[in-house]
């Protein structure tokens, strides 16, 4: 006996295959579609630390040694002199331009592009206006004295003294302003040269095996989050 299924029977399992193929079909179109943006991993590292703070990392950090037997004598007596050319007029030949120098290698005129104000200044040697341009240690001595120099031997001190890395031609007035200060009380009033500022600093800190306080060492590394990576100076 041939037996015809009903018609709802197979009305039920065409509806059932049509479900299935829409399911599949739509599982096959979430699964093709592309991982949002946000869900991807970063491909890229943070960027890695510059020169100039991994040798500020290098230094020590203390607390500020007493500044008892300090004395500006403790670090030689004035500036040395190498074939009858004192350190004075060495570093203003080095920073000045358009120079005058006398037979005695003294500078008698020339001018400094200041960079700690940014200016220009005329200098003209004499008892009235030598003073315009002065040569500043920038460690200063007394911060130097109280960072680990006071350990060091005379002659040690007084190379440190004499040291060109050490020193620059600058705006009287701004060394004045400066005095004994380090990073953490002052910087160049001219913000374009502070990074090659600290820089230094960290320079001549890490050849002398001098230390920086916590807070010159938050000040220095406040100001290197603005400077390219660039070499510590020699």
């Amino acid at each position: 006996m041939y037996y015809r299924p009903k018609v709802s029977y197979i009305v039920t399992i065409l509806c059932g295959i049509a479900a299935l193929a829409a399911f599949t079909v739509s599982t096959l179109h979430l699964d093709s579609r592309p991982i949002p943006n946000e869900s991807i991993a970063p491909t890229t590292s943070q960027n890695a630390p510059t020169k100039a703070v991994v040798a500020l990392n290098e230094l020590e950090v203390k607390g500020r040694a007493p500044k008892t037997y300090y004395s500006r004598d403790q670090f030689g007596s004035g500036w040395t002199s190498v074939r009858g050319c004192d350190t004075r007029n060495v570093i203003l030949q080095r920073d000045l331009t358009a120079i005058v120098k006398n037979e005695k290698c003294q500078v008698i005129t020339g001018i400094l592009n200041d960079p700690y104000t940014g200016k220009a200044i005329e200098f003209q040697r004499g008892s009235d206006t030598s003073d315009a341009v002065q040569i500043d240690h920038v460690v200063p001595l007394s911060d130097a004295w109280q960072k680990g120099a006071q350990l060091m031997s005379p002659e040690r001190r007084e190379a440190f003294a004499n040291d060109p890395l050490e020193l620059l031609a600058v705006d009287g007035a701004a060394n004045q302003q400066k005095s004994d200060s380090d990073a953490a009380t002052w910087l160049p009033p001219n913000k374009a040269y502070r990074c090659t500022y600290v820089i230094r600093q960290i320079a001549v800190k890490k050849k002398y095996a001098l230390w920086v306080t916590d807070a010159e060492k938050a000040a220095i590394a406040a100001v290197l989050t603005t400077c390219p990576d660039i070499s510590l100076p020699e």
